[in-house]
């Protein structure tokens, strides 16, 4: 039990440097990739965030990864997020890379198939529908269920079709 607490002054300010380096090295290069580098909007931007999690830990923890090294693993993993970003920028690129969105509701019809695909419960479901003020089906225009893993519940305030344009890429069956 002793050894859990057992450290030298030595070591905490390595650990303290190695803290403000690091998250310092975050700050510059998030600033120069942008804010998508911790957006949750693809499944690369998710694991984007996970690494940068891991390479930071690690850094600040571990005495056989140097501060440069961890810096280093940063820039790498700030290249690939860019390069991937600009790379989805092609329709092959982005359909490997990114998830489609799915229909679960057209209208006031539960699409099963697409709730089993998406693995998404009709109790999730409607706990989204509450969560978006749906006090009644016929309120509910198109349910989607978004590359984020996030639930849109689009409401019906008039008659209009949705948009082609916003319904673009989500797979209906």
């Amino acid at each position: 039990m002793k050894t859990l607490f057992d450290t030298t002054w030595e070591n905490v300010l390595l650990i303290i440097a190695s803290a403000i380096g690091i998250y310092l090295a975050i700050i510059i290069l998030t600033r120069i990739s942008g804010k998508r580098s911790f957006s949750k909007m693809s499944s690369f931007d998710f694991a984007m965030t996970v690494a940068v999690g891991s390479i930071v830990a690690t850094t600040i923890l571990s005495s056989s990864v140097k501060l440069i090294e961890g810096i280093i693993g940063l820039i790498a993993i700030y290249g690939l997020q860019i390069s991937i970003a600009l790379a989805r920028r092609k329709k092959s690129i982005q359909e490997l890379v990114d998830n489609s969105p799915l229909l679960l509701m057209d209208g006031e019809k539960i699409i099963d198939a697409n709730l089993l695909k998406a693995r998404v419960t009709e109790g999730d479901l409607r706990s989204k529908l509450r969560e978006a003020n749906v006090t009644d089906l016929q309120q509910i225009k198109a349910v989607v269920f978004e590359t984020t893993g996030d639930i849109s519940v689009l409401h019906k305030k008039d008659d209009k079709p949705l948009s082609l344009w916003i319904m673009q890429d989500v797979m209906r069956a």
